[in-house]
């Protein structure tokens, strides 16, 4: 298990990027409140969320979206995969909710 300073620094990392997206999306369309732990992204038009949020104690992060919540770990090769083996990647995960719920496509290059 990844220890409480690389996951902080990695988790960190993640919601920057994820962040970083949101801004530079139409703020018509797309709004995000970030806390330490914790990104919702709304939807502008539905009013529909997508909550990334830390699991710290498990050093996992999950994601509400799709109608369901799912669990990532962190991999040996430095990506987040989903906890239920189908080999889901956390933001490409966070880019297909948000393009569900909102219609937009987040540039999480």
């Amino acid at each position: 298990m990844m220890d409480e300073a690389n996951y902080s620094m990695s988790v960190k990392q993640v919601f920057s990027r994820l962040v970083k997206a949101i801004d530079a999306a139409d703020p018509d369309l797309l709004d995000a409140d970030s806390t330490g732990d914790m990104v919702t992204v709304t939807s502008m038009k539905t009013q529909e969320k997508v909550v990334v949020n830390t699991q710290r104690a498990v050093r996992q992060i999950w994601v509400a979206g799709k109608g369901q919540g799912l669990h990532f770990s962190p991999s040996p090769d430095g990506r987040w995969l989903d906890d239920r083996g189908q080999g889901r990647e956390l933001l490409s995960w966070v880019k297909e909710c948000v393009a569900e719920a909102a219609g937009v496509t987040l540039d999480l290059g």
